[in-house]
């Protein structure tokens, strides 16, 4: 069928595209034009994205005209499948990672392995872009594995700094941890029904002791990427260390994409146990405190940013278990809507916060952390950088008419139409947590525009228009989407249905 190719297309093309770009971008090293190696590589990851984004529009396409709730196609052994999750997150990811290549034009300029950079963010886009259309348990993990390992690198990227180096060794122990026991879990799984298909293990699996085990197992592994409290130690250093646009990415869809995983593996056991949404739930609650308790004590922005992606989890994961628990789809819908603002909203906030570093310190050769004390003033001599960062963390925070606004009252809409008093108790309780957030976010805002000018802002650089573009896009989405959330329903109600379609329809 014509969509099996565009399935491929979509899958493979990122990843084959990834070693030619490193290729292309050593060969001009070779003659000695940094410039043009860097511009080189950069023209070929947009160009590889580009036939990325066309095979997706096909997708999309083919989809929406199917009367089915997911395409499925084998080449060789291997299923893939497209539903409404996985549009889904390979749009977030398309679109994040497109900004981010043209946001990284000056940010990564003659740094040492530029072509690697640019190699490594094709490739892990592409990478979750095969996660979102596995369908059996093992190719599940192996996207997984390559996600992380192209993460790890950059993670790592300025290796010849301690801080970051020690970041990524934090992220592939902790990782590689939990990829052992995502391995395990699915040798469980195989053991018992003979299968690693998630539609055919959905259908023969038992309650037994051993599938209980595979699940927890899941729960862990998958955790670590989905950064669920408390396999979630990796990600300040992580986030902190790394070039902001592969921090946008990490936060913005890496660990949306590990949570994805997750519901992928857990859905095929739903028959195992009914106490799947009760779990989602507690892990929700447990996120939103932990992340903004810790992120209230950060003087460091990309480490606030960081633990605060946590408590924006939670409402993702209790908007899930709320819809599992009380077999209703609004709170997955709600959960995914968040999935997708949470990803703009950060991404955003992340690619402000690195032009705002980029100026004050990158600039200048320096690699120091950006504190708030560094932002007083910022608005004065960057405008659209601190209305950037502004408007995300305001949109984070919860405040309307926002985009974070609208997907947070979706969620406890769902929460209190349940009509239970347990989750309504947790409605408030996230509530609660949705205020105590802007005891973090606020400051920032605080120091930007009414602080005078700090050293950093008086002695900085101007900020190139590569980096503005990205930002003025997400400015825009958070906005419009906090006016007229409905211009993604078409991507968050099939997504919505999938998840309660693979959780066996209730």
């Amino acid at each position: 069928m014509y969509y099996s190719n565009a399935i491929l297309t979509l899958v493979v093309t990122p990843l084959l595209s990834a070693p030619l770009i490193y290729l292309i971008g050593r060969l001009f090293m070779r003659t000695g034009r940094a410039g043009a190696a860097s511009n080189a590589s950069q023209l070929a990851s947009l160009l590889a994205l580009a036939g990325t984004w066309k095979a997706y529009i096909d997708i999309v396409l083919q989809f929406n005209r199917s009367s089915a709730t997911a395409l499925r196609y084998i080449t060789g052994s291997v299923p893939l499948q497209v539903d409404g999750l996985s549009i889904l997150l390979a749009g977030l990811a398309l679109t994040l990672g497109t900004l981010v290549v043209i946001y990284s034009r000056m940010y990564m300029r003659n740094e040492d392995g530029e072509e690697k950079y640019y190699a490594m963010l094709v490739a892990m886009t592409g990478a979750m872009i095969g996660l979102a259309c596995a369908a059996d348990l093992f190719n599940l993990w192996v996207w997984f594995e390559v996600m992380a390992l192209t993460s790890y690198l950059l993670v790592a990227f300025y290796r010849e700094q301690k801080a970051s180096l020690e970041a990524g060794v934090k992220y592939l122990v902790q990782s590689a941890a939990g990829s052992s026991l995502v391995l395990l879990a699915i040798a469980l799984v195989f053991m018992e029904t003979g299968t690693l298909d998630l539609y055919r293990i959905g259908a023969s699996a038992v309650g037994t002791p051993l599938m209980l085990a595979a699940g927890a197992l899941f729960v862990a592994g998958f955790g670590v990427k989905a950064a669920l409290v408390p396999f979630h130690t990796w990600l300040p250093d992580a986030h902190a260390q790394a070039p902001s646009g592969i921090s946008a990415m990490l936060s913005g869809v890496v660990i949306e994409a590990g949570l994805v995983a997750l519901l992928r593996a857990i859905s095929a056991l739903m028959a195992v146990t009914l106490s799947w949404g009760v779990l989602l739930m507690i892990f929700g609650a447990l996120n939103m405190l932990v992340g903004n308790l810790i992120a209230l004590k950060q003087t460091q922005v990309k480490r606030l940013l960081a633990f605060s992606s946590l408590s924006h989890v939670g409402y993702m994961v209790m908007g899930l278990g709320i819809a599992l628990h009380a077999g209703t789809a609004a709170g997955a819908t709600g959960g995914v809507f968040h999935l997708i603002n949470h990803g703009l909203m950060k991404g955003l906030a992340f690619l402000a916060v690195g032009a705002l570093l980029y100026a004050l310190h990158i600039a200048k050769g320096s690699h120091n952390p950006l504190t708030i004390s560094d932002l007083a003033g910022a608005a004065k001599r960057y405008p659209l950088a601190t209305l950037a960062l502004s408007i995300a963390v305001l949109g984070l925070g919860g405040l309307p008419p926002l985009a974070g606004f609208m997907s947070k009252w979706q969620i406890l809409v769902a929460g209190v139409q349940a009509n239970n008093r347990l989750i309504f108790y947790l409605v408030i309780f996230a509530a609660l947590n949705s205020v105590l957030s802007l005891g973090y976010y606020a400051p920032i805002v605080n120091a930007v525009y009414r602080q005078k000018p700090s050293a950093a802002v008086l002695n900085g650089s101007s900020l190139p228009l590569s980096m503005q573009v990205p930002m003025v896009l997400l400015l825009l989405a958070v906005v419009v989407l906090g006016l007229w959330p409905g211009l993604v329903q078409w991507l968050t109600d099939p997504a919505g249905n999938a998840i309660m379609a693979t959780f066996g329809g209730y």
